[in-house]
């Protein structure tokens, strides 16, 4: 492709803090918006200045000159807004998670197998400093054989939107699960997950789930690593946690159990109060073009109110790594990282955990279609 990679952002809430990165990225532009209220529609359009307005879904779908939609809209629309516009020959980056049943998982996969267009679930933290660090450790060979994974997301969903109370904990795991099947670029083979204490009842009756807690083993596929994960979203007394924490034969990386606290290096083999050293994470902004390598940077978030960035801190500078490999998948006629079978196994994990958990910890193992990349 000579022309820029033309998108349609589709949510105007969390995806408007995307648009100014398209609009600096040397090969990507947003020609059109689209969001359901007219007049949040009209602001952000006149912010950004952008002319193309939608308020139909399907008028987005029917403009010949939309590449691609990213799709920011409430988790129950993510599957059939990414099915409808694979049917319509565009490109898909969704933010997370993919879908909210398994079938709907095979569904895209299925779809995207059949049409050979590009599909991309947007995870923030495989994107993030933190798991760019971790990942290059592993790749220099610095943490040795990886022994143990685990990581967690306690979130108190108090005050959010009313859709969040229908939520079941491990229904939103992928923040979890990618970075421990990430480092090694692993598939989940199948779970086990315990459900423990309870939710308030009309919590209980609006999600269909009693658990406060969710805490699932994952067992990666061909692999003698087991991972461990555990969410909670409502009644656990908790400071806001997005974390994971590796463990190899040579040194481990441990994330500060309190927010905005220095993270932990642990080296093999040292004198025992030498083994551990607080680190400072460095941005990896480096490995972007040079007109987004600003947005890597908390002070670049335009919405400083939203609650997705006071909590999670910008995504750990995730965004501009989003934006480009999308884009850049685009222009190389290559699969984006995560590729649709990939987002279907990371996603499905947390589906299955909890069917795991409604059993008793049974084994739950993860569909077929999700190990076949």
């Amino acid at each position: 492709m000579s022309k820029p990679v033309r998108v349609a952002m589709i949510g105007l809430g969390f995806g408007a803090e995307f648009i100014p990165i398209y609009q600096a990225h040397p090969n990507s532009e947003v020609i059109a918006l689209c969001r359901r209220n007219e007049a949040e529609l009209n602001r952000s359009a006149d912010q950004f200045q952008i002319e193309r307005r939608y308020t139909d879904y399907d008028a987005v779908l029917a403009d010949p000159d939309v590449d691609y939609v990213h799709i920011n809209s409430p988790i129950p629309d993510h599957a059939w807004m990414s099915l409808k516009a694979l049917d319509a020959g565009k490109h898909v980056m969704c933010t997370v998670p993919m879908a909210t049943t398994i079938d709907e998982c095979r569904q895209i996969v299925d779809k995207v197998n059949a049409t050979g267009l590009k599909y991309m679930m947007a995870e923030t933290v495989v994107y993030s400093r933190e798991f760019l660090y971790t990942k290059e450790l592993f790749d220099k060979g610095e943490l040795g054989e990886i022994q143990h994974l685990a990581a967690s997301h306690p979130q108190d969903m108090d005050g959010w939107p009313n859709y969040w109370e229908a939520m079941i904990p491990m229904h939103y795991a992928t923040h979890v699960v990618s970075p421990c099947l990430g480092l090694t670029d692993a598939l989940a083979e199948y779970v086990s997950c315990f459900g423990s204490g309870r939710v308030r009842d009309s919590i209980a009756e609006k999600s269909g789930n009693r658990f406060a807690v969710e805490s699932c083993h994952i067992k990666l596929k061909d692999s003698d690593v087991v991972a461990h994960i555990w969410r909670f979203l409502y009644d656990v007394a908790r400071q806001y946690r997005e974390s994971f924490d590796v463990y190899g034969t040579k040194k481990s990386f441990e994330w500060t159990l309190i927010e905005n606290e220095p993270h932990v290096i642990h080296t093999a083999k040292k004198p025992e109060p030498e083994i551990p050293e607080k680190i400072e994470v460095p941005d990896f902004a480096s490995r972007l073009p040079a007109e987004i390598q600003k947005f890597t940077l908390p002070s670049e978030i335009h919405d400083s109110e939203h609650l997705s960035f006071v909590q999670g801190g910008g995504h750990g500078g995730s965004h501009p790594h989003l934006v480009h490999e999308m884009v850049s998948a685009v222009l190389e006629d290559r699969d984006p990282w995560p590729n649709a079978v990939t987002s279907a196994n990371w996603t499905c994990v947390g589906l299955c955990a909890h069917e795991s958990a409604l059993k008793g910890g049974e084994k739950v193992m993860l569909p077929e279609f999700t190990l076949q990349r």
